[in-house]
């Protein structure tokens, strides 16, 4: 079967399991064989992770047990490798069935013995590059918090905006953390963040029927294990749980799929989570900026000016230009605030640009420091959540958001000049004057999702730079 395969592809065949006594013949297995190739390009995986996830989802079948076994040739982090296979059974779904109980349906066992039926269950191994399974603890519980980040993330995404509003969402963080002693909560939302200056967020949410929210959750690692020379993280994610466009109203295809437009918080919230399980030894803080864009009698204007967490005052041009808006409350706050943090990464769904400067499978970028920049392109391909750089260049840049009455506007005046840059510079032009530390801007509209399903991008990204356990390679 091997040598029928050249490069990426796959073959199968069926094994004949034998019985032993007088029980009833076995119907035979299918097995499937897939093989990737050694050799891609520079601005891949080496390992064709985006490859194996779609010759997987198409060899498995969709009912019964399936045996996962993954061989790698080379030496490389198997948590990567899961996260990927992750993507390949999203577990959203609202499908019905007219029927009951299947008789191919598979019975198993749970801890405590008890009969359950599952349509389908995964048991997925690895094998070394000595051909032994894989036994490496640091590296299996990397791969285990690896895959259920991407599938919280995969999940959240999927699920549609009547069941995961801003107030599911903020319930949907409490219960991943209940039972965590080092991990706390803060919730700023409706009313109060117009008091205390949050406009952007506030403006944004303000003409839905479930109020917008800033989620602020802190890891704090065990005494034992926190590194004191490591320095504070804050990820920042874009949750507009829906993207009308607001009164700049989007037009019916193109707002079919906007529930997709939080993909950027679930996938620093499926990271986060999956590194507290890892118990990373750094301090990590986590802001969703929670929202839902809609329209209503006390939506936000064409032509209202707001001002921002950072004081600066922003003529709206566009309400579909709303995520730029959020983001930047949240970074004004993170830049503001914390005195540990010498890195900000913001992720967002933020432009239809983005897919055309970098494409569909890497996120555009842009830093303050091209050492970050460098870093996050080598913490993409270790971790398979691949990124470019866009170009960075405010200061030629800035007039795109020229206005006569404030600091600036929310959307460009040439969409044809860098747009995607500059969304990105509008974020890091509400950057705290004092702060001095790097920001990393993570547009992933594009690799956020893939046939009408949320990927999971971003869990492994924010992993590898946040130095996991099991996630911390860089090439």
């Amino acid at each position: 079967m091997h040598e029928q395969l050249h490069g990426n592809g796959s073959s199968t065949s069926h094994i004949v399991v034998p019985t032993v006594g007088p029980a009833a013949p076995r119907p035979p297995h299918r097995m499937s064989l897939l093989s990737l190739k050694n050799k891609v390009s520079r601005n891949n995986h080496p390992l064709s992770l985006h490859a194996m996830t779609d010759m997987v989802k198409s060899a498995c079948p969709s009912k019964g047990i399936v045996h996962i076994m993954v061989c790698v040739e080379d030496k490389f982090p198997v948590a990567p490798v899961a996260a990927f296979l992750a993507r390949s059974f999203p577990l959203f779904s609202k499908k019905t069935s007219m029927c009951t109980k299947k008789k191919d349906e598979e019975e198993v066992e749970d801890d405590e013995g008890e009969k359950e039926t599952k349509d389908r269950l995964i048991h997925v191994t690895f094998i070394d590059n000595e051909g032994k399974v894989l036994k490496n603890e640091i590296e299996i519980k990397a791969a285990k918090a690896a895959m259920e980040g991407v599938s919280l993330a995969c999940r959240l995404v999927d699920t549609h905006p009547e069941e995961l509003t801003t107030t599911a969402y903020a319930q949907e963080c409490h219960s991943l953390f209940e039972n965590d002693d080092t991990v706390t909560i803060e919730e700023i939302t409706g009313e109060e963040l117009k008091e205390k200056g949050y406009g952007g967020i506030y403006n944004v949410g303000k003409g839905a029927t479930e109020p917008p929210r800033l989620m602020i959750l802190t890891y704090e690692p065990p005494k034992e294990i926190a590194d004191d020379n490591a320095s504070a993280i804050t990820l920042v994610g874009k949750g507009i749980v829906y993207d009308t466009g607001g009164l700049a109203i989007k037009s019916r295809p193109g707002m079919c799929g906007m529930k997709h437009d939080m993909g950027g918080s679930a996938g620093v919230l499926g990271g986060f989570m999956a590194a507290v399980k890892l118990r990373t030894p750094r301090r990590i803080r986590l802001l969703l900026c929670l929202a839902e864009n809609a329209i209503g009698p006390k939506a936000v204007r064409n032509d209202d000016i707001i001002t921002q967490y950072s004081g600066k005052t922003v003529e709206i041009n566009n309400s579909d230009a709303e995520g730029r808006l959020v983001l930047s409350d949240a970074v004004a706050h993170a830049t503001k605030h914390y005195d540990d943090c010498d890195l900000v990464v913001d992720m967002a769904t933020l432009t239809g640009a983005q897919l055309v400067s970098t494409g569909k499978m890497h996120a555009g970028i842009l830093s303050n420091k091209e050492e970050l920049e460098q870093l996050a392109v080598k913490a993409g391909l270790a971790s398979g959540d691949l990124c470019y750089p866009l170009l960075y260049a405010p200061e030629l840049l800035k007039k795109e958001f020229s206005s006569k009455v404030a600091d600036m506007k929310n959307s460009v005046k040439d969409r044809s000049n860098a747009q995607c840059s500059c969304a990105g510079h509008f974020i890091e032009s509400h950057i705290h004057k004092s702060y001095k530390g790097g920001w990393l801007h993570v547009d992933m509209a594009g690799p956020g999702t893939k046939a009408e399903r949320g990927t999971g991008y971003g869990v492994g990204l924010v992993l590898s730079l946040v130095g996991a356990p099991g996630f911390d390679e860089r090439s």
